[in-house]
């Protein structure tokens, strides 16, 4: 036993404060480069998600995607629309419903958004690559907890796609395999936002997991 045992905040509550720190931070980036660029945050939000899905999303699924209400997506992406970044077309999959796609300038938009989050990402590049995989690891347990429980929304990560086969081999840099790529692969390379993601059933799904984290 120590002092600090009976003096400190629990360590769940400290793990929290550290994120919303980071979250204080990407949000004030997001503000001053948004504001440059003559967007909002949450207009900068949409141009992202439809860069990085790199295919026409639905006004519904972007406002899960976001975790904002359905009319705070609409007048966002009506701004965007109105400046040329957005266009709206019929779903492929349903004439009656609108898909939503970048222009050639919201893609370019799109692309500086992405790197507005560099700051982070050199924050990163300070840890070791023992240190880099096994932060990654942990943010998709958490990530996977959250989704569990309703908190985020749904993200095409490889412990949750079909084609994920874990720890397959006793090789501890390459360890899973990919049977959509079809090669091995380790925590390195985990995604959590796969374009191939094909979720996996629910029972494929809890077995994999329960392999993943060992289980």
């Amino acid at each position: 036993m120590s002092p600090f045992d009976d003096i400190s905040v629990p360590i769940e509550s400290r793990i929290a404060i550290g994120f919303a720190r980071i979250g204080t931070a990407m949000r004030g980036k997001a503000w001053e480069r948004s504001v440059a660029q003559g967007v909002t945050p949450t207009q900068a939000d949409i141009l992202a998600l439809l860069g990085a899905r790199g295919s026409a999303l639905r006004l519904s699924l972007i406002a899960e995607q976001l975790a904002i209400s359905a009319a705070t997506t609409s007048d966002a992406v009506s701004t965007l629309v109105s400046k040329g970044l957005v266009e709206k077309a019929r779903a492929a999959d349903d004439g009656r419903a609108v898909a939503l796609s970048l222009t050639p300038a919201g893609a370019a938009m799109a692309t500086d958004v992405a790197s507005w989050s560099g700051f982070l990402a050199a924050a990163a590049s300070t840890l070791d690559a023992a240190d880099k995989a096994s932060l990654l690891r942990l943010l998709i347990k958490l990530i996977r907890a959250m989704q569990e429980r309703g908190d985020i929304a749904t993200m095409r990560m490889c412990v949750t796609c079909k084609y994920f086969d874990p720890h397959r081999y006793k090789n501890p840099t390459l360890p899973h395999y990919c049977h959509f790529v079809k090669a091995p692969f380790g925590d390195r390379h985990l995604r959590l936002d796969c374009a191939e993601h094909d979720a996996a059933d629910s029972t494929t799904m809890q077995r994999n997991w329960a392999a993943y984290i060992g289980s």
